[in-house]
């Protein structure tokens, strides 16, 4: 579905659980996945290895083996989704991007609605772009992401939702995600400031 008929609670972020997905691509086209939750803009990085025998080459109409090709990705992101609360997996926007060749199996995967913004508008997935700028910071252009490991990856989230967001009335992410998720146990609905 085409992102303009993305449900209004997703654009105005007054309810957790609409993600915006991408990808960074690195060296060798070695890539880590993003996902972040737009509103606590808690964030999620995919760990997307090369596969076996990537070499650089492949054979013609043969699957990508740098990784990010649709099954890996799909495989990764129902990895991450599917270990969130059921009340965090509304949906996910994404650009046009082959690596979304599998959407169908992805939403029968994770139960999540998949949105694709419009081609060429990167603003459309404000959130994600934001926060790939800040990953650039420790994920510099032009360096071989497949060198960083789970760890690495999971070591870099927490830096960033750990991080205080003027957005976020300076709370961090991991602090908004929190109260949303307390306040959804206590039957109350909280507010982004």
């Amino acid at each position: 579905m085409l992102i303009s008929q993305r449900p209004a609670e997703a654009e105005d972020r007054a309810v957790p659980g609409h993600w915006e997905g991408d990808l960074i691509i690195g060296l060798n086209s070695s890539a880590i996945g993003t996902l972040v939750e737009r509103t606590s803009r808690f964030t999620m990085l995919l760990h997307l290895p090369p596969m076996p025998g990537h070499d650089g080459t492949r054979a013609k109409n043969g699957p990508p083996l740098a990784g990010h090709g649709a099954a890996a990705v799909r495989d990764a992101l129902t990895e991450a989704i599917t270990r969130l609360p059921a009340q965090l997996r509304k949906s996910l926007t994404w650009d046009q991007g082959s690596e979304m060749a599998q959407h169908a199996e992805l939403r029968i995967d994770t139960g999540l609605e998949i949105y694709f913004a419009d081609p060429h508008s990167p603003w459309q997935r404000g959130t994600n772009e934001n926060t790939n700028g800040l990953l650039r910071q420790y994920f510099p252009k032009g360096t071989d992401l497949s060198r960083h490991t789970r760890e690495d990856l999971a070591a870099v989230a927490a830096a960033l939702n750990g991080r205080p967001r003027k957005t976020l009335g300076w709370r961090t992410p991991s602090e908004t995600l929190n109260s949303h998720l307390l306040s959804t146990q206590n039957g109350s609905v909280a507010t982004t400031p």
